[in-house]
């Protein structure tokens, strides 16, 4: 990921004689570094009198590996503010503040300045900011992945980009894909800023790095008239054993953020040996806002003792569980699940549904869930769910600000009856032409490539549990009458 710099060293050699120590001082290379280069360009180097150049013979060779960075396309800042203005509104529940368009730009400028990107594997957690679509136009031939909780913004990329930039879904709270895992050079991320937030993605980032040669990139900004906030996250970075390579001052300027002067620094990180081995990951409080802030309080005992009684009306033993989808976790033959998703901006509960398999599942979600708030999103729910469940919808459930969406398995028999304001999602598995897919939905952590020997190329590598939500509508759709 650094041979741009080897490379201006071979640029140096071909412009004439220079000692040693100038081409050390010149490219700022250690020096064994450049020891190991001239050892690797051998008989390309003429040698006189300890002076160094490349063979004029060679020069024209090598100038045709020396990259430079991409020159800016015309009309390229507008294309970036045109996918800004477009990108869906940020989730609620989630600490985002949008960056500028010039902010985006500068960003891809610098990426691809510093990091020869027509090699490096350059990957994304979160963006709602849209940086990949700026360097996917900046250089094309670029590999850039984005990882994201928030489906629409995967969406979006993936329209924008025509499906240049490769999408993947995760919560990092949660953790990390197998597929995106130790696969990157460099990760870039403009975390929430608080130190939980900021330990949370720059722990992820880590685990994403192919190795230790790699960078991690964040943006992060305090008031200075509160260093002690600074302080904190900087020594929680340290204790995660990244060394600070940069610190950039003022590098992002943002529509808002104004208690930090809407601005924050660029912080380029260097992984330690002892990154490798630090144990990482807070608990889901990271945000300074909404339901899974750090200030927010527990879910009331009533409402879990509600879930808990509806879960059990079929008669069965109930389990509690929390809102983790990431791993396969059985649930006891005959038991059902009451699952606390109160804290959900959205996307967990497609998730939660495609992870457990049980024959009846209670969720309690906030009543005004985006997939509850209207008929199109209940419809496209039940939909979504139809291989595996049969839902229904139990509005102001069991308060008038909560809801419970109640899963039955299909070819279980009908879900149990209750509130007379319930959508009922049965779409009937032989009416729906899924029931082929039961296999992948109901073995949701199982490699798509495996379980579908004709997956999109797109998703092969990936879990259903990972795949942008579109994706697996796109994949639904496929496999219905006619696909």
């Amino acid at each position: 990921m650094h041979a741009r710099e080897v490379r201006a060293a071979v640029t140096a050699l071909g412009r004439g004689w220079l000692s040693f120590d100038e081409l050390v001082r010149t490219t700022t290379l250690p020096r064994r570094t450049v020891e190991e280069l001239l050892d690797d360009l051998a008989d390309d180097v003429e040698r006189d009198d300890g002076l160094l150049r490349l063979r004029p013979d060679t020069v024209a060779a090598h100038h045709e590996r020396v990259g430079t960075a991409a020159a800016i396309p015309p009309g390229l800042r507008d294309e970036i503010g045109g996918h800004l203005d477009a990108v869906p509104p940020p989730l609620p529940a989630l600490d985002h503040v949008q960056a500028t368009p010039d902010t985006v730009l500068h960003r891809a400028r610098w990426l691809d300045e510093q990091y020869d990107l027509r090699h490096a594997r350059l990957l994304f957690l979160g963006d709602h900011d849209l940086t990949s679509l700026a360097v996917h136009a900046l250089r094309g031939e670029a590999d850039v992945t984005v990882v994201d909780v928030d489906d629409r913004v995967l969406d979006h990329i993936d329209a924008r980009s025509g499906g240049a930039v490769r999408t993947v879904h995760a919560d990092l709270r949660f953790g990390l894909p197998l597929a995106v895992t130790g696969t990157a050079d460099v990760v870039f991320s403009d975390p929430p800023y608080t130190p939980e937030g900021m330990t949370l993605f720059a722990s992820r980032a880590i685990e994403c790095l192919a190795d230790r040669a790699g960078r991690v990139v964040l943006a992060y900004g305090y008031s200075h008239r509160h260093p002690t906030l600074g302080h904190q996250v900087q020594r929680a970075l340290s204790g995660l054993g990244l060394t600070f390579e940069a610190i950039l001052p003022g590098f992002h300027r943002y529509a808002g953020a104004q208690a930090l002067g809407s601005a924050a620094d660029l912080y380029v990180c260097q992984p330690t040996a002892r990154a490798r081995k630090k144990k990482r990951g807070p608990g889901q409080a990271i945000y300074t806002h909404g339901p899974r802030s750090v200030e927010a309080a527990r879910t009331p005992e009533r409402l879990r003792t509600a879930l808990t009684a509806i879960a059990e009306e079929g008669g069965s033993p109930v389990e509690e569980r929390g809102p983790d989808w990431t791993r396969p976790a059985p649930v006891p033959g005959g038991t059902a699940v009451a699952v606390d998703l109160t804290g959900d901006p959205g996307p967990w509960l497609v998730r939660v549904l495609l992870a457990v398999n049980a024959g009846r599942v209670a969720l309690l979600v906030p009543n005004a869930h985006p997939d509850l708030a209207d008929a199109a999103g209940q419809r496209a729910l039940t939909e979504l769910l139809a291989p595996k469940y049969r839902l229904r919808l139990l509005r102001s459930t069991p308060d008038n600000t909560h809801a419970v969406v109640l899963a039955e398995a299909t070819g279980t028999g009908d879900t149990a009856t209750g509130d007379t304001d319930a959508v009922d999602g049965d779409t009937g598995d032989d009416d729906t032409g899924t029931s082929a897919l039961r296999k992948v939905w109901t073995k949701a952590h199982g490699r798509l490539g495996n379980l579908l020997p004709h997956a999109p190329a797109d998703i092969a590598d990936l879990r259903l549990v990972d795949v942008p939500r579109h994706k697996i509508v796109r994949l639904l759709r496929s496999s219905g009458p006619g696909g």
